[in-house]
């Protein structure tokens, strides 16, 4: 067994702004390992956030984003428990993000089940067709169809997408799991309402442009 040193306990509070008991009760849980720890606590605070999420949230903020070329505006609704929440830097750093979210990927709601039903049962069929259509057997083409929706929510549902700031290290964190993250260091329920996303010129013939890779990629620089 691994002696659990201050030291270690005070890389291990630097890196993840953990309590010290939580911080020592994590390393001594995984022998030491600060990425062990770092792992344990972090699916510790997304367990207590779990218990939040029911909890009644009407405070919050109202946050607007423009990108740099002003040709993609967002205004979204995120909800917390109490007005002190709603002043602090983190959680209006988590707007910002969720903002920036939006700007860059596009998403068409905020939770699966507030996507337009047609629009889905459109898609699904036009899958299964497609699936029909290559020869795949029809036993097996409802369940490639639903891979496929799973994949097409993931696209298109904010809380499902990947977070466009996550970094080389942690390409796969949702903007679900960025949630819990903040629900857990906040200790409050924190929710996405909703959002309206204007792009210059949408539904307009226009020359194709990539806004998503433009705004993602200003958005890493802001990271770094």
């Amino acid at each position: 067994m691994t002696e659990v040193t201050s030291g270690m306990i005070k890389e291990l509070r630097q890196a993840t702004g953990a309590g010290l008991m939580d911080c020592k009760k994590a390393l001594k849980e995984v022998d030491g390992n600060i990425d062990k720890a770092m792992e344990f606590l972090r699916k510790k605070g997304l367990a207590k956030a779990a218990k939040k999420a029911g909890r009644t949230a009407t405070e919050g903020a109202v946050l607007s984003y423009i990108h740099p070329n002003n040709r993609v505006g967002v205004l979204v609704e995120i909800n917390c428990e109490t007005d002190f929440v709603a002043k602090n830097e983190d959680f209006k750093g988590f707007c910002a993000d969720v903002a920036m979210q939006i700007a860059a990927m596009g998403p068409d709601a905020v939770r699966r089940e507030d996507m337009d039903t047609s629009a889905v049962e459109k898609e699904r069929e036009i899958l299964r067709e497609k699936a029909l259509g290559e020869g795949k057997p029809e036993k097996i083409v409802d369940k490639i169809v639903e891979g496929q929706i799973n994949k097409f929510y993931s696209e298109r549902v904010l809380l499902e997408q990947v977070f466009v700031k996550n970094g080389p290290d942690n390409n796969k964190r949702t903007v679900e799991e960025l949630t819990k993250e903040i629900i857990a260091k906040l200790g409050e329920n924190i929710s996405i309402r909703r959002f309206a996303r204007f792009e210059l010129g949408e539904g307009m013939a226009k020359k194709e442009e990539d806004f998503a890779a433009e705004v993602a990629a200003q958005v890493a620089g802001t990271a770094n």
